[in-house]
This record gives C-alpha cells, structure tokens and sequence, in this order.
C-alpha cells in the first residue's frame, strides 16, 4: 500500500510522512486510515451543520495525546490518540468536541500560520496544570518532551471556549445518534494519564487554568449523555474493526518492531495481529516473513484492497517491482482508482524499468493527481515518466508542483517559470506554471518579510 503517503518524496512508500513547518510536525497519509476518519466523522460533521466534503481529518505523526484545530475546516489528530484509543468511539468523542471548536469560531491567527490551538487532550492539559500550580521546569518539561503546540497559545483558550466545546460535542454525538461512552471512556483515560504522570491541581490552579478540570467535565458529559436516548446505542461493530486493524496498522508502521511484536506477539492470529507484524517485519527486511503475514492476511480477505495494496507495497519496497504490479493492479481496480494506492501503482510500473509501462503509469498517475493535487510523491512519479518520454516542459511543471507542496518555493519558481517558457502559450498547463511562479514569489516574500 502507498499508506500514509508523504507529502514529500517518501523514503518508505507504504508508510511515509513530510515535515510541515507549520506545525514542527509530519502529516499521516494513508488510504485505509483516512477512509475509517472520513466514515467515522461523516455524521458528526452532518450534525454540526457542515458540508463532510469541506471538512478534513488529519493524522499528525506525533506519539503525545492529542488533536486540535488550527484554522479552516479542518480537525488534526495525532497518531498518539489513535494508539491510546480503545475504540473508534473514543476517536468520536474527540472529534465530536474538536467541531465544537470549529463552529464556535475558537481559532487565533498566528501571522498567517496555522498553529495548533483549541488543544483539549491531556499534552497540554498537563502543561497547563503544572504552569497554574507554578510548577514551570515541570511545566517546561512536559511542552518539551513532545508536544509542539506552545503552551501560551494554549493558555489563551478560555473555560469558556473547551465548555462550549464540550457542549457542541454532545450535541454532535447526540443528533448524529452516537453515544457518548467513548467520550466519557476517553476523558477517564485522560484523568488517569494525569494521575500517573503525577499533576494534581489545587484549588488555586483550577481557578487559574483556562480548562475545565477534567473531572468536572467528565461529571457534567456524564450527566448529559445518560439522558440521550443513544446513550446505550451499541457502536457499529464493522467501525470498530476497523478501528483496530487501522490501529495496529499505524502502530506497526511506527513503532519499534521489538515493540510491535510485543503488543502483537506471533501467536495472536487476528487480522490486527498480521497487520502490526507484516509491517515489523518489513521494517526489519525480513521479506518471508513479512510477506507469509500479508498472505495470512489475504487468505481471509483475498480481494481486500489493503490487503492487495500491502503486498504490492512490500514486494515494491524490497526491489521486487515487476512482481508488485500484479496486486497493486488489483488493488488499485478493487479501490475503485484510490489516489494514494494509484500511486502506488504507478510508482511499481516506473520502478519496473519499462518503456512498455510508461503509458499505462502516466495514465494511472495523471488520475491520481486529478483526484488529489496535494499528493507530491504522484507529482514526482509523473514528472519522471514525462521526461523519460522527453517532454521536459511537463517534467518541469511536475517538478514544480512537487516542490511548492514542499514549501521549496526558489527551486518551484525556477522550475515553473523553464516549463512555461517551453509550453504552448495559453495552455493550461502553461497557465498552470504562471500560478505556480507567483504562489512561489509571494512566499519567498512573506519569508523575507518575515525574516
């Protein structure tokens, strides 16, 4: 699979991240994973009145607990949550409140950044205990051990704001028809984690924290959701396999293989299990094994997409791309053309060394990028097979679409202005590269200005 697929060229094709300054932190892409997020938050962001195709939920490469928003339409949830959640309810409970932020407006501006604020999960919870108790090295500690989000930026959320939140969090759940269990289960983990890590608060630091405290937010939750007629709404089952297949997907691919291992040892048969391993072993360049995991996988599921794409993306990665393109095929067909597994796809034809593979790729990827434009590894690929086919304009026009995604502003000028001077005048493409070159100018300005 092309799993969590890097917003810059990716160094693991299965699952590959990018660095986004903004946040000092990496963006998750993943096929399977963002279809769970997107079917998970269909209806919470129905009920909150929002448009689902306007509204995105983004996996953030980052262990702490934690998710916020930070401007736009857009809800950032770190792999760490994932990791601590026990169910994807879990998950909607933290979603559910994070569109109470969205609605209510709960955004700061941050000189055109989109710095993380409305933090509502237990990262800076902590901090800010530790900071109002007037513990500040152990406040300090707890902002440096991870958490990239300032803590002023935090402190300048009001009890106020996480109230309403909490609020239009319930409400979401409610008129969505999901319980809120996984809310209250989730803000007892928090609580817990706090108790562990040793942050106890006074009266004085309750008064003086921007946060409700989280017991009291889990006895005003806990009386609201048990009067809502879903309070004892079983969670869909088929949701909450996935969640943790997805789960030990993301933890497979992230952790230590020792750790994965652990967590899934070698007699735990489940798909979960086969998932977590396929991956550690990968890591680890044990292609049998990893490959016998995947297979066990597919003997249960022999037309799974991720399954497919998996087994593609391994063979891929340990220089086998010729046998790749047989799943990634399917895969891609099963998918109905998924942007992320397409380009998968269409990285095995050109890593095949084809000339015979190099019209099927440019198709398969031109449909990629037609479907999802901030995908820079697809942009990359097509930029290869335009110019080993010779057409160096277009080479260049992909080059610059790679690189303004990367935030390489001078290198995207430098290729957008040489692809519009070789391409037909008026064109879209040549239109495109006029685009291109003045995004770039206006940010290499605003870094000047800024510098």
């Amino acid at each position: 699979m092309r799993a969590l697929i890097s917003r810059c060229t990716a160094a693991l094709a299965a699952l590959a991240f990018v660095a986004q300054p903004a946040f000092a932190q990496s963006i998750l892409r993943d096929a399977e994973t963002e279809a769970l997020l997107k079917d998970i938050s269909r209806p919470l962001i129905v009920a909150a009145g929002l448009d689902p195709r306007n509204v995105d939920i983004v996996l953030v490469n980052d262990s702490s607990v934690n998710a916020f928003v930070a401007g736009g339409q857009a809800v950032y949830i770190h792999s760490g949550l994932i990791n601590e959640a026990s169910s994807a309810e879990e998950v909607q409970g933290v979603i559910a409140h994070e569109l109470g932020h969205i609605t209510g407006g709960h955004v700061i501006s941050d000189g055109g950044s989109k710095a993380a604020t409305g933090v509502s999960i237990l990262s800076l919870l902590l901090g800010a205990a530790a900071a109002a108790a007037g513990a500040g090295e152990a406040a300090m500690g707890v902002v440096m051990a991870g958490q990239q989000v300032a803590l002023g930026k935090y402190l300048s959320f009001t009890r106020g704001q996480e109230e309403a939140a909490d609020a239009a969090g319930a409400q979401y759940l409610s008129k969505a028809g999901l319980s809120g269990r996984g809310s209250i289960a989730f803000f007892q983990k928090l609580r817990g984690m706090e108790t562990r890590h040793g942050f106890t608060r006074t009266a004085e630091s309750e008064f003086y924290s921007t946060h409700p405290m989280t017991g009291d937010r889990i006895a005003t939750l806990t009386d609201t959701y048990q009067r809502d007629p879903a309070w004892s709404k079983p969670s869909d089952p088929e949701i909450e396999a996935r969640f943790l297949r997805t789960k030990a997907k993301l933890f497979g691919y992230l952790a230590e293989p020792k750790s994965a291992l652990q967590v899934y040892p070698e007699s735990d048969n489940s798909v979960a299990a086969h998932y977590a391993r396929a991956y550690a072993f990968h890591k680890q360049a044990f292609l049998d094994k990893a490959m016998a995991e995947t297979d066990a996988l597919l003997s249960k599921a022999p037309s799974d997409p991720y399954f497919l794409e998996l087994k593609g993306q391994i063979l891929l990665e340990a220089g086998k791309p010729a046998d790749a393109l047989a799943p990634l095929r399917r895969a891609t067909e099963l998918s109905g053309n998924q942007p992320l597994i397409a380009t998968t796809f269409g990285h095995a034809l050109v890593a095949s060394e084809m000339p015979a593979n190099l019209p099927e790729a440019e198709t398969v990827l031109k449909n990629a990028v037609s479907r999802d434009r901030e995908n820079p590894f697809a942009w990359y690929q097509l930029g290869v097979v335009y110019g080993q086919r010779g057409d160096m304009a277009r080479a260049r026009l992909a080059s610059a679409e790679q690189q303004v995604m990367q935030l390489q502003y001078a290198a995207a000028e430098q290729s957008a202005v040489s692809a519009e001077a070789a391409l037909p005048a008026g064109s879209p493409d040549w239109l495109r590269a006029q685009d291109i070159a003045m995004q770039a100018r206006a940010a290499i300005e605003r870094q000047r200005k800024r510098r």
